[in-house]
């Protein structure tokens, strides 16, 4: 199916030498810049703002879980109007004022803090109000790459972008531990306000210029334009199966990782330092998995890499419950290590091909229209594991989501990747 609308083609940077790659392209290396900051600086706040919760407002299990399902709620409820929005904008300067948002609301809780006001009820607002922020950020980012990179550039920058939001999982806990320590909870939350300003900051350095999209009818049209996307994804083989996969494994995979923390704090009786540790090492396998995406999709086809990326994210969730005092919580660290690393491989490689699959005037519509099953099902599944933990407690929650987890591949042998060695580059 082609676009509705007609938008001008993206800008195309001269060509790299060979030497280098992307590390050459200044206005990637910004861009990418500018995303491990803010990556570090979230993953820092994943960590920090249940430990705050936790340990300084004394916050029940479901109301840590609920702080996950605040974070991700907006994809349910903009995320479609969102997309169709993307595709009328400049992309840059809605980045750009995505990370002033968030840099304000993330700054607000160390000033409550110090203030004495603090409460669960800001810790929701600011988790909603940036994962809003987050919706069109990441929108935004996912049609922007395409206009600074050519084609065959964009598994390369995707695999760079992935392989270092990967690391920032493995950095950023163990660094909000630590500051968690040494001066509180609530003050590794500030890094994640600095790190929104460094991305703005990098962000309004970049030089290419990118196209104006093509105007479009009223208002009315918004309704046509998110049918388009929708539509699109709905009748496209490769990527229905894709985003029913994406929504079931995020079931599972949000559903632990909402009562980790609590697990680990009050099952296990961890400090907080090690805690961070712990849900740091545990993501150590995604670096490895986005440095090996490319490789394995040429080696051995973008259809397989995925299958094979989807068994690794499954089965072994089931060692993460195994964990516990002293020398088990080495099952966290390897089952987590597993999952990550399929994970990443996963992103990359569906990234990459929705990117250079879908019709560029569209690509911001169907992205959302995943995005919204994908990431919508996040909160759904952080209030679910709430109410398991509140009933069985975090050990049980865990078990529970986990098991889900491990069966979810099976969905990606339904519909044509089971046939084919790659994927294809033009819509069927």
């Amino acid at each position: 199916m082609t676009a509705p609308f007609a938008e001008a083609a993206p800008a195309r940077t001269p060509v790299l030498r060979r030497r280098g790659g992307l590390f050459r392209h200044r206005d990637f290396r910004l861009l990418w810049a500018g995303q491990t900051v803010s990556a570090l600086g979230s993953n820092v706040t994943a960590v920090a703002l249940p430990l705050a919760a936790v340990s300084v407002l004394d916050a029940t299990t479901f109301q840590v879980a609920f702080l996950t399902a605040a974070a991700w709620l907006p994809w349910l409820l903009f995320g479609l109007p969102a997309g169709a929005w993307v595709d009328r904008v400049r992309r840059r300067p809605l980045m750009i004022a995505c990370d002033l948002v968030s840099a304000a609301l993330f700054l607000s809780v160390p000033v409550a803090a110090v203030l004495d006001v603090l409460t669960v009820g800001q810790l929701l607002v600011v988790a909603l109000g940036a994962g809003l922020a987050r919706v069109f950020f990441e929108t935004a980012d996912q049609v922007y790459l395409p206009t600074l990179l050519r084609p065959e550039q964009v598994p390369e920058g995707n695999a760079k972008l992935h392989a270092t939001q990967t690391a920032s999982y493995l950095v950023g806990p163990g660094l909000a531990g630590l500051i968690a320590q040494l001066a509180g909870a609530v003050a590794a939350v500030l890094l994640d306000a600095l790190s929104f300003l460094v991305s703005a900051a990098c962000l309004g350095r970049i030089r290419t210029v990118e196209p104006r999209p093509a105007r479009r009818d009223g208002p009315s049209s918004l309704r046509r334009e998110v049918a388009d996307g929708l539509r699109f994804v709905v009748r496209d083989p490769y990527l229905r199966v894709l985003t029913v996969f994406g929504a079931a494994s995020n079931i599972g995979l949000a559903g632990y990782q909402a009562v980790l923390v609590v697990f680990l704090v009050r099952s296990a009786g961890l400090p907080a330092g090690l805690v961070g540790l712990l849900v740091g090492l545990a993501s150590v396998g995604g670096i490895v998995g986005a440095g090996l995406a490319t490789v394995l999709a040429r080696r051995l086809g973008s259809a397989r890499a995925l299958l094979l990326a989807a068994g690794t994210t499954g089965p072994p969730a089931l060692l993460i419950p195994l964990a516990g005092p002293g020398p088990r919580v080495a099952w966290l660290v390897f089952g987590g290590a597993l999952v990550s690393l399929g994970v990443a491989v996963g992103n990359v490689v569906k990234g990459s091909f929705r990117q250079t699959y879908t019709p560029h005037a569209l690509l911001g519509r169907v992205t959302v229209s995943m995005h919204l099953l994908n990431y919508g099902t996040i909160p759904l599944a952080a209030v679910l594991a709430g109410a398991l933990g509140a009933a069985w407690g975090p050990a049980g929650a865990i078990r529970v989501m986990t098991a889900w987890l491990a069966l979810t591949p099976l969905i990606m042998l339904v519909g044509p990747l089971r046939r084919r060695r790659d994927l294809p580059t033009t819509p069927v």
